[in-house]
């Protein structure tokens, strides 16, 4: 008999966020596959837990999903963590999915937090839709071409972006958009230093540009050209 596989959400920075769900799925499993294992680790000590773990990245994918393959089919259940939030968001992970769908393994998610959804509700924009723009490329000129095709999509757009290149996206933004292009800038959600940024683009990035400053952030802009002018920080 097959064993289950499970995508389990844990948290995105406060360890209080995982659900009970995902603590009883993770302590009932036999395998965890996981990212980078120094977080996986980590994750695990944190809940009284230690397991197998198997490293699924760009270098590893196909080599071990076969591997992760073996063991659900010796019955085993497989359980797959990000280094935060949801699995397969931006992560690495999908070849395997698609490779146990392929030969019939039973796949459950285990769902929980995530970065983008609370970035665009804390934004007070009009989220009744929105475009993802997800990770730009690093090259400024690709990067630009790509503001400018979704400065397009009159919606609200969120994009994600490593922490050393949030001012340089901040000015490729103020460029393309607009200086009084109203953005939120949701920066280490749920830690002790959570932060949210809220004006102009202008304001905003004249507060940072100064500033040591790096955080794990989600970008909002207001495309649609509808939030109040004012300024909002918490």
């Amino acid at each position: 008999m097959r064993g289950n596989f499970y995508i389990v959400s844990t948290h995105i920075g406060n360890f209080e966020d995982i659900t009970l769900r995902a603590k009883r799925i993770l302590s009932e499993c036999d395998v965890v596959i996981c990212e980078e294992l120094k977080p996986a680790r980590q994750i695990l000590k944190h809940l009284g837990l230690f397991k197998e773990l198997i490293q699924i990245n760009e270098h590893t994918e196909k080599e071990n999903s076969e591997l992760v393959i073996q063991y659900l089919q010796s019955g085993k259940n497989c359980c797959m963590i990000s280094d935060a939030g949801t699995p397969l968001f931006s992560d690495p992970g999908n070849y395997l999915l698609n490779r146990l769908y392929e030969i019939g393994v039973k796949v459950s998610i285990v769902p929980g937090p995530d970065s983008l959804i609370p970035a665009l509700v804390v934004s007070g924009f009009d989220i009744s839709n929105f475009y993802f723009g997800g990770w730009l490329s690093p090259k400024s000129d690709e990067r630009k071409k790509q503001l400018h095709e979704m400065k397009l999509q009159k919606t609200t757009i969120a994009l994600m972006e490593t922490p050393y290149r949030l001012k340089q996206l901040l000015r490729d933004v103020l460029e393309i958009f607009g200086t009084n292009t109203i953005i939120s800038l949701a920066c280490d959600l749920t830690t002790e230093n959570e932060k949210i940024y809220r004006g102009k683009i202008s304001e905003v990035l004249n507060e940072l540009e100064n500033k040591n400053f790096k955080c794990e952030f989600v970008l909002v802009i207001d495309n649609k050209k509808g939030s109040p002018l004012n300024s909002l920080q918490t």
